[in-house]
C-alpha cells in the first residue's frame, strides 16, 4: 500500500467571515500544493475542509498519515469523539445539541473509510515548514479573494 502524507490547514478572517484551506500531499519526495477560499465560514469547517480536500486527491487506498496544526481535527479522531458522534446521531454528550459540522465529518468519515488514515497534532506557527506553508496558502487564498472580490 502506497505511503502518503497530507499536512492541512485552514485560515478565517473574522470567525465566521472569509476562510482559505490548503493541504500539501506527499508521496515518494513528490509534492503537490492544494488551496481554495470559502466567502462565508469558520476557521473549523476550513480545518476539516482541508483534509477532506487532501483525502479526496486520492485515487487508490493508501496508507496516509494527516498532519494538522487543529486540535479540533486531530483530537476528534485520537480521542475517539468521531466514534461517539457518529453512534449517537451526531448528538452531544447528554443530549446538548447537535455537533457543529456534521456535514463535513461525514464526508470526512466517508473519505477516511477509503484509506487506512492516522491523524498526527503539529504545533502551528512553529517549525513544521509544511504546516507553515499550508498556512501561507490558506491566508493567501483569503487575501487574493480580498483583492478581487467577484471571487466566490
Amino acid at each position: 500500500m502506497k505511503k502518503v502524507d497530507i499536512y492541512t490547514d485552514g485560515a478565517c478572517s473574522g470567525n465566521p467571515g472569509a476562510g482559505g484551506w490548503a493541504a500539501i500531499l506527499i508521496y515518494n519526495g513528490i509534492e503537490k500544493e492544494l488551496s481554495g477560499y470559502n466567502r462565508e465560514t469558520t476557521n473549523n469547517r476550513m480545518e476539516l475542509f482541508a483534509v477532506i480536500q487532501g483525502l479526496k486527491q486520492l485515487n487508490q487506498r493508501c496508507e496516509v498519515t494527516v498532519y494538522s496544526d487543529s486540535a479540533y481535527v486531530c483530537n476528534a479522531f485520537l480521542e475517539g469523539w468521531i466514534d461517539e458522534w457518529s453512534a449517537s446521531d451526531w448528538k452531544l454528550k447528554g443530549g446538548k445539541g447537535q455537533v457543529k459540522n456534521a456535514d463535513l465529518w461525514k464526508m470526512l468519515l466517508l473519505e477516511c473509510g477509503k484509506h487506512s488514515v492516522n491523524f498526527v497534532k503539529v504545533k502551528g506557527h512553529s517549525d513544521n515548514i509544511y504546516n507553515n506553508r499550508c498556512d501561507k496558502l490558506a491566508t493567501g487564498e483569503i487575501a487574493n479573494a480580498s483583492k478581487n472580490p467577484q471571487i466566490d
